[in-house]
């Protein structure tokens, strides 16, 4: 069994950040780093918004020189991920994936999101090649200004990232499963009015084309006359959602209807679970950008710090 004052559960931006607030205040914080060290950075090619690096940096490289500030000031990381929490009394207990027995007197949760893939093998191999899929039109779209792009799923945020891909490409092509979007009406009837957005509704992807380096198209079905076609593109852009990381705190901390922790009051990451703090995706489903993440780790690491001195 260890004690600690602070534990981090999950690494990225936020969790990174947390750390090295919590550890320059003598917390001595222990992080967990989580199935994925880094979080969704590590499948990020080139990082070009982040304040601070006027040539860009890879979302690897990146998390490295985050995680190598962490431990210059002396966290104590461990790969592993925590698979089991107990806040239901004064002392915060979690289990790590090998079977230890931590009880922290705060705890930061920040084990992000992941975005919805298709799962289709092409898609998937374009992903990992970083030549021309992506889950963040916000991130990524600045790569394919003044090029033909195309964009998955009928929600809000798809609709969104639609609309901000409209005013860098010169055409978007926008494929709905079904005959209508799920947005709101407000939503749709922006992206149907803007004059380079093509809808394709009741159509789905068949494949990611390419010369297996970069995207240059995607095979298409239309699922109501079974047509076939291929629409030439260089980006692929899926915004059919996210998913939080929050399983194992269901039953403990208040989450809203699609697994997003509820911050307990705004302006704070406190928790409704005092001494547990939220920072990054796991309760961010409006901004998702490293640098919002980074600051909300920098946030729970001084509310935990404040927490700790108020009790003692």
């Amino acid at each position: 069994m260890i004690s600690t004052k602070c534990l981090i559960i999950g690494s990225g931006p936020a969790g990174y950040t947390a750390a090295i607030y919590a550890a320059r205040a003598e917390m001595k914080p222990l992080m967990y780093e989580g199935l994925q060290p880094g979080g969704q950075l590590t499948t990020t090619n080139e990082v070009e918004n982040f304040p601070g690096y006027p040539e860009g940096v890879t979302g690897p490289e990146m998390m490295v020189q985050l995680r190598n500030q962490a431990l210059r000031f002396d966290t104590d990381i461990r790969s592993g991920f925590i698979n089991k929490v107990d806040f239901s009394g004064a002392v915060h207990k979690c289990w790590a994936d090998d079977g230890t027995e931590i009880h922290a007197e705060t705890v930061i949760i920040a084990t992000g999101a992941s975005a919805k893939y298709l799962g289709i093998p092409s898609e998937q191999h374009y992903l990992q090649m970083g030549g021309g899929v992506s889950a963040c039109a916000v991130c990524d779209g600045f790569f394919y200004r003044g090029q033909e792009t195309v964009i998955v799923g009928a929600g809000d945020s798809a609709c969104e990232e639609a609309h901000y891909l409209s005013k860098l490409c010169t055409k978007v092509t926008m494929l709905v499963r079904k005959d209508d979007f799920r947005a709101s009406k407000i939503m749709a009837d922006r992206v149907k009015k803007t004059a380079n957005i093509e809808i394709l509704y009741n159509t789905e992807t068949l494949e990611v084309m390419g010369d297996g380096q970069l995207v240059n198209g995607v095979k298409v079905k239309n699922n109501v006359t079974h047509e076939e076609s291929i629409i030439p593109c260089t980006g692929f852009f899926v915004a059919i959602g996210h998913t939080p990381n929050t399983d194992i705190f269901k039953g403990f901390i208040d989450l809203d209807e699609t697994g997003y922790i509820k911050y307990a009051q705004p302006g704070s990451s406190r928790t409704n679970v005092p001494g547990v703090f939220v920072s990054g995706d796991a309760a961010d489903k409006t901004y998702r950008q490293a640098i919002t993440a980074a600051g909300t780790g920098c946030m729970a690491a001084l509310d935990a710090e404040r927490y700790l001195a108020s009790k003692h």
